[in-house]
């Protein structure tokens, strides 16, 4: 089944070309195009796409007002366009808290080193996002409990990619002050965005959250995001320390889940709980391995409350996580297993 997007954007000649790009792909085709956000809710009701990739910035009515009102009048997957600046962080949280599933930076070259590469990296992400309407089926079993075995977690480290945003604000939201167990968190996120993100955390949550530095002490009450573009490694020795470091390029994702939840198999073993929650492709998948090799708990959000359902799958599939969430309880579980 084709999928349709309607692209919107106030400048013809970025209309012009995410249109080729996404013309050129068999598994799509553009249902039509708008100038502004006003004019992108109009088609959205009588075209009726499967995706919207929006512009923030736009005469008449901006990304973020067309997408709440896309959410309330007739909701379909949106992914933003941004610009990779701090400012621009903002402006994307925004949205994604007004219900886009995802972004891309605007500058294509921040995407990718080539064209084969840029469009490949559009297309796969609007065939993401599409495929977020459709649901997969998967068997979901938790393995028995035993309760109180994650009394002695000293880490809880969480990954996630795509939808991650809203679903660690919703998260967050319900954890107490009082949880002391040290959280890392690995968010697929450009550079200039995890520390603004790391801010509207701390802005919701009791707990302190921070942008992770190369060198901080883990602390009890404490939250750290790994910052994008780099790898995030923990060591026990000195008490438990962060440590930051420049990623090989062969390396897909920076931050990747696989790289962090592997230092924790190494330093805190059988001493981590292991989060798997929404995100694309599998990243997570064999740190999480490592990890439960050590008798660490690992726990994936379920198929019903994720945004993409591929990080969750891939560990649930592999017969590695021990219980399976709706994200809802991810938090009264944390408070109940290891606070």
């Amino acid at each position: 089944m084709t999928i349709r997007v309607l692209v919107v954007d106030d400048s013809g000649f970025f209309r012009r070309r995410v249109s080729d790009i996404i013309n050129a792909d068999t598994r799509m085709e553009v249902a039509g195009v708008a100038s502004n956000g006003a004019e992108a809710i109009e088609l959205n009701e009588s075209l009726k796409p499967d995706v919207i990739t929006m512009d923030y910035e736009m005469p008449v009515m901006d990304g973020i007002t067309a997408v709440r009102n896309i959410m309330q009048r007739r909701p379909v997957p949106v992914l933003m366009f941004s610009s990779l600046t701090f400012e621009g962080a903002r402006v994307t949280l925004d949205a994604l808290d007004a219900g886009a599933l995802d972004f891309l930076p605007k500058n294509f070259d921040q995407i990718a080193k080539d064209a084969a590469q840029i469009k490949r990296a559009l297309t796969d992400k609007i065939a993401a996002v599409a495929r977020n309407q459709q649901k997969q089926t998967v068997t979901q079993k938790s393995k028995p409990v035993v309760k109180g075995r994650l009394k002695g977690t000293e880490l809880v480290m969480i990954g996630t990619s795509t939808g991650g945003p809203a679903a660690l604000q919703t998260l967050f939201k319900g954890i107490p002050g009082s949880f002391r167990t040290p959280i890392i968190i690995v968010q697929h996120m450009p550079g200039s965005f995890t520390k603004a993100f790391a801010e509207r955390l701390n802005s919701l949550s009791p707990l302190v959250v921070k942008e992770a530095a190369d060198g901080d002490h883990i602390k009890p009450g404490h939250v750290y995001v790994a910052p994008g573009g780099m790898q995030l490694m923990v060591d026990k020795r000195g008490g438990g320390t962060i440590h930051i470091r420049e990623s090989d390029e062969r390396v897909n994702y920076r931050p990747s889940v696989d790289i962090a939840f592997a230092s924790a198999a190494k330093h805190y073993p059988g001493k981590t709980l292991g989060i798997v929650l929404t995100g694309m492709g599998s990243d997570g998948r064999e740190g999480a391995r490592l990890l439960k090799e050590t008798g660490a708990g690992i726990w994936a959000q379920d198929e019903d409350s994720c945004v993409i359902f591929g990080m969750p799958l891939a560990v649930i599939k592999d017969g590695i996580s021990d219980e399976v969430l709706s994200l809802k309880d991810v938090a009264p579980r944390l408070v109940e297993e290891v606070n």
